[in-house]
C-alpha cells in the first residue's frame, strides 16, 4: 500500500518518536507495520472496518503517520487467507490485526513471534488454547474476545420476550467458526428447557435450506450465531428468514435494519476501533503476552418493528425503550 493512500494519524513529532523508539516498533525506514488480516468483507464494509482500525490506531485522514497498514481480505478461500498470512509474516510486520477464528488460526499458523491482535466473536480464547488466561494470555495473541455464555443467554431471553410460548429454536451455525459460541448456546437453552434446532450452514444455500427446515420443524424463531458468512450477507439471511415467517436474531445489525426482527451484539465499528487500540498499545511496547484480552465495550440493540408487525409479534414497551435503534 503506497503512503499516500494510508489514512494517516496523529501528527505531533512526540509521537512519532514515541513508536519510532517503542521496543516493539523495529526501527524500519517507513515506521511500524502494521497488518489487517479478514477471511471475507465486500469493499464498501471492508473500508469501513479499516477506517475504525486506523482511529484505533491513532490515524486521522490527510495528515502524516510514521505507521504503515497493511490490508489482506480473503474471498472466504482459507487457502488464500492462510496465504495472506503467510505474506504479512514474511513482510516482517510489527503488529497482524486477525478477524475472526479463521483469520487468528491463520496469523497464528503464519507466525509464533509477531504479535497478534483477534478480535474474534465466536471462540473462547482460553479453552481454543489461544492463551493462558484472560489477564496474561502468555503468548503471542491478545485481542478483543466476545463473552459467550452471557450473549448467548442474552439472545435467546431477547426472543423468549417477543415471541410467546417459545419452546424450540432453530440455530444457524458456521462450522469453520468453531465449536465454541454453538457450546455456549446449548449450555444457556439447557438452562430454560428450550429445544434447540441446530443446522450447519457453511454456505449461502445451505442458510437457504435451514431456515426452510426450522420452518417446517415447527419452530418460530431462530437465532443465527456469528460467522463472516452471515454478517457479509445480512440482507440475503433478513430475506430468506422474513420469507419463512421466523422471529430471527443475530449479532449484526445490518441484519435487522435489512428485514430481519433482532440484532443484538457489539458495536462493529467500536469493535474493530478497540482492536487497533490494542494494536497501538503493542506498538508502543507492551507485550501481548500481558495484554489483557478485553471484551466488547458497547453493544446495541436492533429492534425491526416493522418485521413486528408482519410476524404479528407485540413488541414489549420495555424493549423498546431498551433498544438503540427501532427500524420502523
Amino acid at each position: 500500500m503506497r503512503r499516500r493512500d494510508i489514512l494517516a494519524g496523529l501528527s505531533s513529532a512526540a509521537v512519532y518518536w514515541t513508536l519510532r523508539g517503542s521496543a516493539a516498533a523495529r526501527q524500519l525506514a517507513g515506521g511500524p507495520r502494521v497488518g489487517f488480516l479478514h477471511p471475507r468483507l465486500t469493499p464498501v464494509v471492508a473500508a469501513l472496518r479499516l477506517v475504525a482500525i486506523r482511529e484505533g490506531l491513532g490515524l486521522v485522514q490527510d495528515s502524516h503517520s510514521p505507521i504503515e497498514l497493511i490490508s489482506r481480505v480473503s474471498d472466504g478461500n482459507l487457502d488464500r487467507l492462510a496465504a495472506y498470512a503467510h505474506e504479512l509474516a514474511a513482510m516482517d510486520v510489527d503488529v497482524i490485526i486477525a478477524i475472526s477464528p479463521s483469520g487468528v488460526m491463520a496469523a497464528r499458523g503464519a507466525t509464533s513471534t509477531i504479535p497478534i491482535v483477534a478480535v474474534d466473536l465466536e471462540t473462547d480464547p482460553v479453552a481454543a488454547g489461544l492463551a493462558d488466561s484472560l489477564g496474561q494470555p502468555g503468548r503471542n495473541i491478545t485481542g478483543v474476545f466476545l463473552d459467550l455464555a452471557e450473549v448467548s443467554a442474552k439472545c435467546l431471553q431477547l426472543l423468549e420476550e417477543i415471541v410467546p410460548r417459545l419452546d424450540r429454536v432453530g440455530v444457524l451455525w458456521d462450522p469453520s467458526t468453531g465449536p465454541y459460541q454453538l457450546a455456549a448456546v446449548e449450555k444457556a437453552a439447557a438452562a430454560g428447557h428450550t429445544v434447540l434446532l441446530v443446522h450447519r450452514t457453511d454456505t449461502l444455500g445451505q442458510v437457504d435450506q435451514a431456515f426452510r427446515s426450522v420452518q417446517e420443524q415447527g419452530a418460530r424463531a431462530t437465532l443465527i450465531l456469528s460467522s463472516p458468512l452471515f454478517a457479509g450477507n445480512s440482507a440475503k439471511v433478513a430475506e430468506f428468514a422474513a420469507r419463512d415467517r421466523l422471529a430471527a436474531i443475530t449479532l449484526f445489525p445490518e441484519f435487522a435494519r435489512n428485514g430481519g426482527l433482532l440484532a443484538y451484539g457489539p458495536d462493529l465499528q467500536a469493535l474493530f476501533r478497540q482492536g487497533g487500540a490494542m494494536a497501538r498499545r503493542i506498538l508502543e511496547g507492551t507485550e501481548p503476552r500481558h495484554l489483557p484480552i478485553e471484551r466488547p465495550s458497547r453493544f446495541e440493540l436492533v429492534i425491526n418493528a416493522k418485521t413486528a408487525r408482519m410476524l404479528g409479534l407485540d413488541l414489549p414497551t420495555a424493549l423498546l425503550a431498551f433498544a438503540d435503534e427501532v427500524v420502523e
